[in-house]
């Protein structure tokens, strides 16, 4: 029985040995990769870029060169509009001298800001000293008239005059008055110029000055008197240009993407219509909803006539392979979220959204492969 059981514990203590060493085994033996996945998994599931978000703000993003844009509706009929960034009506005044003169001195530069009533351009004009003289002439009169009717009352009253005397004096001194008034408004259109004609032209509005036409030295003449023009900057609208038949297919309220060199996006809704004109051009004209770049900037927009019955599409841009998957960054609190999309037909520059989207998110669009290069700095970051 003693040498049975001194073999029986031989063998199980050999069993435990050879357990031990296999485990140990394992786990020395185990890749380094798969022990860091491990680890990843355990405590870092929710850091860096694991769950596709890039913490970024819509400034900073637009600083980096990452365009937010909607998603639109393809399908029916879509064109493509050529058109400007434009001032809006009444937000750019051309300034004229009020009279011809030699230009004296020129106030301001181009691309100035001036305010409402701030000095353009003085000129020196002949017509300028005469209708000064004018105003001085018709006020001594004026004087002169009133003084006679004042006289004639007095001698009325003393019973030297008739009445009828008395009713001529006070016409002509209404009559004088009222040559003194229109000289003096004749005076006023012409900006107050002094006596020796000397006459400074103002700014009717604030704003930039966006062309300068006065140099001195220049004579201004009665067919061109242009000095300068001036605009409100902030006051801009998108301005196209379709063909006739745009006209039954747009309405006001439709909205538009509009692009740019560099693929910048600007948003606009559709404002007016006007008729074909004599070219057979339909004038079309929105209001920026966004950002817009400066006045005189070429842009094109397609516009999707009855939207909301195709299919959704973005611009070829937008979808980015995340994970081996298409995927587009929808903008969320704090940054972009990608999200896997099924993707279908692609042309001039967008590409159908089949499933992953709802039509209503706002996404990267240019740009977009920055936050995937993000995104994939963050997940090698967190590797580590």
């Amino acid at each position: 029985m003693t040498i049975q059981r001194h073999w029986l514990m031989t063998g199980a203590a050999v069993v435990v040995a050879l357990g031990v060493g296999f485990g140990a085994a394992q786990l020395i033996n185990r890749p380094p990769a798969e022990a860091e996945a491990e680890h990843a998994e355990e405590g870092h599931a929710e850091e860096g870029g694991a769950d596709g978000f890039v913490a970024l703000s819509p400034e900073a993003a637009a600083r980096a060169g990452v365009a937010v844009v909607a998603i639109q509706r393809g399908g029916g009929t879509e064109l493509k509009l050529p058109g400007r960034v434009a001032f809006a009506p009444g937000a750019e005044a051309a300034v004229d001298a009020p009279l011809p003169g030699a230009v004296l001195r020129v106030h301001v530069g181009l691309g100035d800001r001036v305010a409402a009533g701030s000095p353009l351009v003085t000129l020196r004009s002949p017509e300028g000293a005469a209708s000064r003289a004018t105003v001085d002439a018709a006020a001594a009169a004026a004087e002169a008239a009133r003084a006679a009717e004042r006289r004639d009352r007095a001698l009325f009253e003393q019973g030297w005059v008739a009445q009828a005397r008395v009713d001529v004096s006070a016409a002509e001194a209404r009559r004088a008055e009222a040559e003194l008034r229109a000289a003096r408004a004749r005076v006023g259109a012409y900006g107050a110029p002094g006596a020796d004609g000397l006459t400074v032209v103002r700014s009717p509005m604030a704003g930039v000055v966006t062309r300068l036409s006065a140099a001195p030295g220049q004579v201004l003449h009665e067919e061109a008197l242009q000095v300068a023009a001036v605009a409100d900057a902030a006051r801009v609208e998108l301005v196209f240009e379709a063909p006739p038949s745009a006209a039954a297919l747009l309405k006001v309220g439709d909205r538009l993407e509009s692009t740019l060199a560099g693929a910048q996006a600007v948003t606009g809704v559709v404002t007016a219509i006007a008729p074909a004109n004599s070219g057979g051009v339909v004038i079309v004209r929105a209001r920026p909803t966004g950002a817009v770049p400066p006045a005189g900037t070429v842009i094109s927009a397609r516009v999707a006539a009855g939207t909301g019955t195709g299919a959704l599409v973005v611009p070829l841009d937008a979808v980015q392979t995340v994970d081996g998957a298409p995927s587009v960054f929808v903008v969320e609190d704090g940054g972009f979220r990608a999200h896997p999309v099924v993707t279908g037909r692609s042309a001039e520059g967008r590409v159908e959204i089949l499933s992953g989207l709802t039509g209503d998110e706002r996404i990267a669009g240019a740009g977009a492969f920055l936050l995937k290069a993000e995104l994939a700095k963050g997940e090698a970051e967190h590797g580590h």
